[in-house]
C-alpha cells in the first residue's frame, strides 16, 4: 500500500502543478520567443482555474476540499479537450473554431485602410504547430494535452480510496 498525500497537500500540489504549466507557457514566450496563439492562450485558462481551485481548497473547510478538487480535475479535463482540438487544427483535421486563428486576410481599401486594420500585434496561426523539444515531434499543444490528461489522472488516483479512510 503507498502513501497517498492528504487532500490539502494534493490541493496545495495541484495549485503548483498548473502554475509551472503555465511557467511554461510563459517561459517558452519571453526566453523561446515563442508566438502564442489564440487556442493557446485559451488553454491557459483552465490552469488558471486549477491554481484558484487548489488554493482555496488548501484553505476551505474539509468537507469542500474534496469537492473543489473534483472541479479542478474537470477543468484539466476541459483544458485536454481544448488541446486535442488544437492539435486537430494543427494536423489540417478540421477548421479552428476561433475566428483569431485565421491568418488577416485584407480586401480593397487604401493602403492606409489596411494599415489602420491590422492587429497591433501580429496573431500566430493556430495551425502552425510549434515544437519545444528539437527531435520530438510533439506540438506544444499535443504536451499540453498530454500533460493535462496526466495531470488530471494523478489527481483522480490520489483522491480515489480517501473516502473509506478517516
Amino acid at each position: 500500500m503507498h502513501h497517498r498525500p492528504p487532500p490539502r497537500t494534493l490541493a496545495v500540489l495541484a495549485a503548483l502543478g498548473a502554475a509551472a504549466a503555465l511557467g511554461v507557457a510563459y517561459g517558452s514566450e519571453i526566453w523561446g520567443e515563442l508566438v502564442p496563439c489564440a487556442l493557446c492562450l485559451l488553454e491557459r485558462w483552465p490552469y488558471r482555474l486549477v491554481i484558484v481551485l487548489g488554493l482555496l481548497a488548501a484553505l476551505a473547510p474539509r468537507t469542500w476540499v474534496r469537492p473543489l478538487l473534483v472541479v479542478a480535475i474537470v477543468c484539466l479535463l476541459a483544458d485536454a479537450a481544448i488541446a486535442a482540438v488544437h492539435v486537430g487544427v494543427e494536423l489540417q483535421w478540421w477548421p479552428s473554431p476561433m475566428p483569431e486563428c485565421a491568418a488577416p486576410h485584407f480586401s480593397g481599401g487604401s493602403i492606409a485602410d489596411r494599415l489602420a486594420s491590422m492587429p497591433a500585434r501580429p496573431s500566430k496561426p493556430c495551425d502552425e504547430p510549434t515544437f519545444l523539444i528539437p527531435g520530438i515531434p510533439l506540438s506544444m499543444a499535443a504536451l499540453n494535452m498530454l500533460f493535462a490528461l496526466a495531470f488530471s489522472v494523478a489527481l483522480v488516483i490520489s483522491l480515489s480510496g480517501r473516502r473509506s479512510r478517516r
